[in-house]
């Protein structure tokens, strides 16, 4: 008979203990949580491309299944409690030699001798958070002071009343069907990284950690493992802006979606889900990040990308306007459109024009602002050359908007510039009000959350904040190191935090990087040089495999090299999850289908940000994996003439290798890019 670790052993007869006194039911018959919310981003997809006509009953379609899921989700509840996952943390201490045990779930029972709390709302959860196991706690109530030692602090994954995983100080526990597996993984700690390139020669030449468990790939609800200073950030107060900085795989984006979850427990009237936005960077971020609010029992709030939003509302605010947007804009107009400075400019505008509260004005607002140079000459940054290249562009932007306006011409083909959508709504902001609702009222929300804002331009921001209400609410989160869009977004804090008349007290940093290991985060710190934001060497949770670089005489030796090692690699952790990350889509094609020829299972070739979210190898190219992550990422064509010694090059080349979590592969044909530091 196997031995059993005796965390395992009382683990389990805890959570035996917790189940007999729920009385759980058996599981539940039919449609499942996974099935009614596939069947609801179905119905989101069909409502956007559907026919007026259609919309309607589209939406009951939408609004039937909203409920059928919420009866779901309360017929397996008691009190509150889903008896299938009951709580996600144990936290267990000692005063004056008497042991307590207390439970940390999603909702609070504390009937028939169970001890489970909500982790948002107990003052006991603050003890979880704020000290690790062996820590001696003092911490103030209400009107009483609790103290003691924290003698347990245990992650729990349970799952159909099962644990699947524990994680400890003492190390990582994982079922194998019936079996436990202990690893020497531990539980988060800090590793100071080492100065300088990391570039090592290849040791084996294997893909693989083993350490690959879970197959749904979405941003995971890590309730359970947040850390003091990401709880601090969590609980902040309720009105003002939140600003979170923090490097890539920092939680960031988890620390503000569980702000949210946060927020509509303290406060449920005010930040009712309806009332709530998350505002992504990009399709694939929007649904990386759909099941975690959900998952903190939190339903319903808005998931929006910023072009598909703000494309509504122009439509709805100036209908006279055309839809269609050009795909051809100069450089430099996009990049006056969407200069740091402009929303100031916009509002000297509104305030010195004097004009009736109509959308019209608003209309001629953003009609001045882009046809007169004397407002671009005050950005400062561009050449007189540039600014009468950006004046003919707008007349005849302007001349084609007349002549659709007042029918003239109806063979002209009109055109906004996809950076006009900012500067109209906050147009609108400024000189008539709140933006307008569908089906009439305003637009008011009680709180936005806004991830990866550096690559959001300064009029988008401050479109944002006018859409919360008075006590403007909102959680910014990003890092400038990841700053990609080369027209627009923000390279600094400063410049950003000034232009939207933001303290810089509203400003925290997150400094810890727990997705990648020290290797992964110093070489990708190397990569960054100049541009690198802190200083001294990183901090990061766990050490792994050397970053690996691999050079090769041409693209179908790489793809050939390449292909065994992944097979390899599904084989023997068939979960694993792999980007294969390329510099363009031409690149992309190659090696999939290159792929494709040796037969490696589960290739996908990612085109406009569908990923799957599932495991297999993703080949895709770097601008479209930001702000996500994989177990294993191989870099190709890592060369000097895709990646040369330019800001933007090193930043994209960051972004792609901080999406490991395991292990990060390098290659590349040719000359390999001057950032990559010292090679083999």
């Amino acid at each position: 008979m196997t031995q059993v670790h005796p965390i395992v052993h009382e683990e389990q007869t805890l959570l035996d203990d917790v189940c007999e006194r729920l009385g759980r039911p058996p599981p539940t018959e039919g449609a499942t949580e996974d099935d009614i919310i596939a069947e609801l981003r179905r119905i989101q997809d069909d409502i956007r491309t559907a026919k007026t006509e259609d919309k309607a009953a589209l939406e009951q379609q939408y609004e039937r299944q909203c409920r059928l899921l919420e009866q779901l989700r309360r017929g397996k509840q008691l009190d509150g409690v889903d008896p299938e996952s009951p709580y996600f943390a144990h936290l267990g201490t000692e005063h004056e030699g008497r042991r307590s045990d207390v439970l940390l779930g999603r909702a609070t029972s504390l009937e028939n001798g169970l001890r489970i709390v909500d982790w948002r709302h107990a003052p006991v959860a603050k003890v979880y958070y704020r000290y690790q196991e062996g820590d001696e706690y003092e911490e103030d109530i209400g009107p009483r002071t609790i103290a003691g030692t924290v003698v347990a602090r245990r992650a729990i994954t349970i799952n159909q009343a099962r644990i699947d995983r524990i994680v400890s100080p003492q190390g990582t526990f994982l079922r194998d069907h019936d079996r436990w597996v202990h690893t020497d993984t531990l539980a988060p700690r800090l590793v100071t990284g080492v100065s300088g390139p990391v570039a090592t020669a290849p040791r084996d030449q294997r893909l693989g950690s083993g350490k690959v468990n879970r197959a749904d790939k979405h941003l995971p609800d890590i309730a359970a493992l947040i850390d003091p200073e990401q709880f601090e950030l969590i609980a902040r107060p309720d009105s003002g802006p939140v600003v979170i900085r923090g490097g890539a795989g920092s939680g960031k984006t988890t620390v503000a979606l569980h702000r949210i979850a946060y927020l509509a427990f303290a406060n449920p009237q005010r930040f009712a889900p309806h009332k709530m936005l998350v505002m992504v960077w990009g399709r694939a971020l929007r649904d990386y990040v759909s099941k975690v609010l959900p998952n903190l029992g939190v339903y319903n709030v808005g998931v929006a990308t910023w072009s598909d939003w703000s494309r509504k509302l122009v439509e709805r605010h100036f209908p006279y306007l055309p839809g269609h947007k050009n795909a051809n804009t100069p450089s430099i107009v996009s990049r006056m459109k969407l200069h740091p400075k402009l929303p100031s400019l916009l509002e000297r505008i509104v305030r010195e024009r004097k004009a009736p509260a109509t959308g019209e004005s608003a209309f001629q607002d953003w009609r001045l602002l882009i046809s007169d140079s004397k407002y671009y000459a005050e950005l400062g940054s561009f050449t007189p050359a540039e600014i009468d290249q950006a004046m003919l562009w707008a007349r005849a932007q302007l001349d084609h908007l007349s002549r659709h306006r007042e029918e003239r011409d109806k063979t002209a083909e009109p055109w906004l510039d996809e950076e006009d959508d900012a500067i109209l709504l906050r147009a609108w902001q400024l000189r008539v009000g709140e933006l307008r609702a569908r089906g009439g009222g305003t637009i008011r929300y009680s709180h936005i959350m806004m991830d990866e804002v550096q690559d959001f331009s300064a009029m988008e921001v401050a479109v944002m904040l006018g859409a919360c209400d008075t006590k403007k609410c909102i959680t910014l989160a990003g890092d400038t190191q990841q700053h990609i869009q080369e027209q627009g977004g923000s390279e600094g804090w400063s410049s950003l935090l000034d232009s939207l008349h933001i303290e810089s007290t509203a400003l925290s940093t997150l400094k810890v990087s727990y997705r990648s290991t020290r290797e992964i985060t110093t070489f990708a710190r190397s990569i960054l040089g100049k541009l690198a934001e802190d200083e001294g060497p990183p901090l990061t949770a766990r050490d792994g495999a050397a970053v690996e670089l691999f050079p090769f005489p041409e693209h179908g030796a790489c793809v050939s090299f390449l292909g065994e090692a992944l097979r390899d690699l599904l084989r023997a952790e068939p979960l694993a999850s792999v980007a294969v990350v390329t510099p363009n889509e031409a690149i992309s094609r190659m090696y999939h289908e290159g792929f494709e020829r040796m037969d490696v299972p589960m290739a996908r070739l990612v085109v406009d940000q569908t990923f799957a979210f599932a495991p297999g190898i993703d080949v895709v190219d770097v601008r479209q994996v930001k702000g996500l992550e994989f177990d294993y990422v191989v870099i190709v064509s890592a060369s000097s003439g895709d990646y040369p010694d330019r800001p933007n090059a090193r930043r994209l080349l960051h972004v792609a290798a901080t999406r490991a979590i395991h292990q990060l592969w390098v290659t590349w044909v040719g000359t390999p890019s001057p950032l990559l530091g010292a090679t083999p």
